[in-house]
């Protein structure tokens, strides 16, 4: 027999078995099962903690996901794309003794990371493997963070798997669990490898240019090599990013659908700032690291809300463009993360249907024009492959100061940064929400607002401004029996542990089929 004790308050300088002897003096093993920090101002910052104790004399089980073996099916599926939504697909069906096939237009992590240096070094750009596209997609740079604010039966799964493969234990109670850019980039080979001798086909630098069909059915896909894969179950798992996909499926006749979404800036201000922000004299405590913070203001009059989305504490702030005439911000940050930097996003929602009515595409295309000017003011002001960004009271004031444009703080950004007026290049609607929202982030993290905290930009790939309208109960189009739109790129997940949860689902209704 166990016991469950939840809301333990454990101060900073204590420690949680003390506690758990008082609680239960005689008692055996015990499990973590949720540990956070309360760093109220009401209070000095203490840990939190639900915890399951079992009874002395008595062990505590592991939990078990054993999945139930199925008999053969016919037909393989095909899974396009290896990000979460796709990786975890092919674990669901490989794990259930169905065999697969794995697309990816990028190459392996390894080779993927060689194109991703060389832009940031030099800003040369490979289409096929940047911080979007390649083995892993979008969430193998930004930190391997498993926040979620889904309610999923498969989370406990996700994350149990991912330390399976070498993930952090810790990500299975934290309340703010990440991997880290640098490990996760060991646990992805060690899942393509045991999907490889579990049955899944993997195809890297291989990409799918068209979907097959006969009549509305789906037959299968074709490559860019005229090389066709057939299957009637295809799994469309390709990013917020591959717009060429979006336009095929357009073009097919696939049923889509416009999207809210956000953009906004990245902003940055140095770690120490954040923490003594958040943790006050305590901030350099040593058991409390790296601090973050979740931000929101949203307005009643008008309904748009700005909001603090992806922060790195102790991160990195990361072009991640996908186009070379276009330049994109992202942040990401190590297991330890240990920059002096911290960084996240500050965006603005975007109501798809006030700003752009019937138009499909009109999100995609604002986000493509403000790319592109991004890119433009750039290229106009000498710079190569920096990153535009500004002062953060610069971006506020809307005028430089008699002096010229305050200069740039020192920052994280590998690819460097110039300095450009990005208060001219937003949109006069989303700068001047941006510039309420900041205000009022003010007020509850005073300082926030500061001279030595720049922005960046664009944050433009939030999440994805088209949907590929899927059934509810089926999961399948809704236009085309047999393909079956998942995660971020089909808009129905917004992170690793959504979009992995979303394949899983995929694959279980797949299998349900069988």
């Amino acid at each position: 027999m166990s016991k469950i004790f939840n809301n333990i308050e454990i101060p900073i300088d204590s420690d949680l078995e003390e506690k758990l002897q008082w609680l239960m003096p005689e008692h055996g093993p015990y499990r973590i099962l949720r540990q956070s920090v309360d760093a109220r101002r009401s209070h000095s910052p203490h840990f939190v903690y639900s915890v399951e104790v079992a009874e002395k004399g008595t062990t505590l089980s592991n939990p078990q996901f054993d999945l139930e073996k199925i008999s053969l099916p016919k037909e393989m599926p095909i899974i396009v794309g290896s990000g979460p939504a796709g990786l975890f697909a092919a674990l669901r069906f490989v794990e259930r003794g169905v065999p697969c096939i794995l697309l990816e237009r990028g190459a392996e992590a390894t080779e993927r990371m060689k194109g991703i240096n060389q832009f940031w070094r030099y800003g040369k750009l490979d289409p096929r493997n940047n911080v979007c596209f390649g083995e892993g997609g979008a969430g193998l740079y930004s930190d391997g963070k498993l926040i979620t604010r889904i309610k999923s039966p498969h989370i406990p799964y996700v994350l149990n798997r991912l330390v399976k493969f070498g993930a952090p234990e810790e990500i299975q109670w934290l309340s703010n669990p990440h991997v880290g850019s640098d490990r996760i980039r060991r646990v992805i080979p060690k899942m393509r490898e045991f999907l490889k001798a579990n049955g899944c086909e993997i195809h890297f630098n291989t990409q799918v240019t068209e979907v097959l069909t006969e009549g509305k059915q789906i037959s299968g896909v074709r490559t860019e090599n005229g090389v066709e894969f057939k299957s009637p179950f295809v799994i469309m798992a390709t990013g917020h990013s591959a717009t060429d996909i979006l336009d095929h499926l357009h073009q097919i006749g696939v049923h889509l659908d416009g999207k809210s979404f956000a953009m906004g800036l990245r902003i940055e201000h140095s770690q120490a700032a954040i923490n003594k922000i958040q943790y006050r004299q305590f901030s350099e405590h040593p058991k409390l690291g790296a601090a973050n913070y979740k931000l929101a203001a949203h307005d009643d009059k008008t309904g748009i809300g700005v909001y603090s989305f992806c922060m790195c504490p102790g991160g990195y702030v990361l072009s991640a463009g996908t186009e070379a005439d276009g330049l994109v911000c992202n942040g990401m940050s190590n297991y330890n993360r240990n920059s002096p930097y911290a960084n996240a996003a500050i965006v603005v929602s975007i109501d798809h249907e006030k700003l752009f009515g019937n138009d499909t595409f009109g999100g995609m295309k604002l986000r493509r024009e403000i790319e592109t000017k991004a890119f433009q003011a750039v290229q106009s002001s000498g710079g190569s492959k920096e990153l535009p960004a500004q002062n953060l009271m610069d971006f506020l004031q809307g005028t430089s100061s008699k002096k010229g444009p305050r200069d740039l703080m020192p920052g994280s950004s590998p690819s460097g940064a110039k300095n450009i007026r990005l208060d001219e290049l937003l949109p006069t609607h989303m700068r001047d929400r941006l510039r309420e929202g900041l205000e009022k982030f003010n007020i509850s993290m005073k300082d926030f607002i500061n001279e030595k905290a720049q922005v960046y930009g664009v944050e433009s790939r939030t999440s994805c401004p088209v949907r590929v309208t899927r059934d509810n109960l089926s999961l399948e189009s809704i236009s085309h029996p047999g393909l079956y739109p998942a995660g971020e790129g089909a808009g129905y997940a917004g992170g690793i542990t959504s979009a992995a949860c979303d394949g899983i689902r995929i694959a279980e209704k797949i299998i349900e089929r069988f």
